[in-house]
């Protein structure tokens, strides 16, 4: 089975990139997609760790601002020497945005100490959570979303202005599949709506499979990328065993995203690169 969204410790998941490598395995996964947020930290761990029993699928989920809420761009197969460039600007906006959610944590009488990240590494909200719980402000890191650090909540602080356009062309010019992330989590805007503005600036997939994604959204959305010719991807967004802020319980390979949707990412990201035909591998 395959899994094209899942995030390690160089972002706000809670395994390394080898401990998730190992997960997947023995979950049945036979291709994983390291998609961290903003960064391309985990990669090279997790291919070392994979050998030849699983297949890494090279990626990252671009942080973006769509009608100034947040929307997520997830970026397969890029050119990992054109892409680290821009994205340091993108790692040391999510440094300046955790310190900012502290200064107002702190400025509401809820003190904490950030955890040090190497430079490659993209801290998160997540972050900011378990460090409430450090603190001993919070029991759950959960509770840290509820009451300040969901989107519009108190100690909220949004990213460094990126449009999601701007993304989508970052990612195609450094060779990258763009795949709109978990688009049902969008607040800005219903997904029909939002859809054609993203494709105009080169969309070229939805992730249709999703755990916050019901029966009737992900029959609406293999609809759109029928009627739009996008690629449908799909993954459990999974962050670790404890449980996820978006959707308690997730599991690796719970859902069952058939390995046949991975044939048409790798020939969408060939056909991106030219002048590079052994940069994706075949099959």
């Amino acid at each position: 089975m395959l899994e094209l969204h899942c995030h390690t410790t160089c972002s706000d998941g809670t395994l390394t990139p080898a401990a998730l490598v190992e997960a997947a395995i023995a979950a049945g996964v036979k291709a994983l997609a390291i998609t961290d947020h903003d960064t391309l930290a985990g990669w090279n761990d997790a291919i070392a760790a994979a050998g030849d029993q699983l297949e890494i699928v090279p990626g990252l989920e671009l942080s973006t601002v769509h009608r100034e809420r947040s929307l997520h761009i997830l970026g397969y197969y890029p050119d990992r020497a054109q892409l680290e460039g821009p994205l340091q600007a993108r790692i040391q906006g999510r440094h300046r945005r955790s310190q900012a959610m502290a200064d107002k944590l702190a400025a509401l009488g809820y003190p904490i100490e950030l955890p040090s990240m190497p430079g490659d590494m993209a801290p998160g909200r997540p972050h900011i959570a378990q460090a409430l719980v450090q603190a001993g402000h919070i029991t759950h890191s959960q509770e840290a979303f509820t009451r300040w650090i969901g989107e519009g909540g108190p100690a909220y602080v949004q990213y460094d202005k990126f449009l999601a356009t701007e993304g989508i062309q970052l990612l195609l010019s450094c060779g990258a599949v763009p795949v709109w992330a978990h688009p049902h989590l969008f607040r800005g805007g219903t997904v029909k709506s939002v859809l054609p503005e993203l494709v105009a600036a080169g969309l070229m997939g939805i992730e249709v499979y999703h755990p916050t994604h019901s029966p009737s959204d992900i029959r609406k959305l293999e609809d759109l990328c029928d009627e739009y010719d996008l690629l449908m991807t799909g993954g459990s967004d999974y962050h670790g065993p404890t449980e996820s802020h978006k959707q308690p319980g997730v599991q690796l390979n719970g859902l069952h995203v058939p390995l046949s949707l991975l044939s048409p990412l790798k020939q969408a990201a060939i056909a991106l690169k030219p002048d590079l035909p052994n940069e994706v591998p075949a099959g």
